[in-house]
């Protein structure tokens, strides 16, 4: 297995995040996660990795980056947790 300051997440569409800034995945539904996004825009931080699609989860980094993308939020944590995450 690849050291974790080397591992990517696949997030969708060929796009990845290095797993180890991760510090939140969480669902887009809730008002808290509509403020974030919104937020994050206003300063420029957001990210869109859905290539147009319905965002399924958001993704927060340690960076204060918000990126969107269009793979459920449980998909994303197992790819994370079984370090498969440059995989499709």
């Amino acid at each position: 297995m690849k050291g974790l300051a080397t591992e990517l997440l696949n997030v969708g569409f060929g796009n990845m995040v290095v797993a180890r800034r991760i510090i939140a995945i969480v669902n887009p539904s809730s008002a808290p996660s509509k403020r974030l996004k919104d937020e994050a825009k206003e300063v420029r931080k957001l990210v869109d990795a859905t290539n147009g699609r319905r965002t399924r989860s958001i993704i927060v980094t340690d960076s204060d980056h918000v990126i969107l993308s269009a793979i459920q939020t449980e998909t994303l944590a197992q790819r994370l947790t079984e370090g498969q995450g440059a995989e499709e």
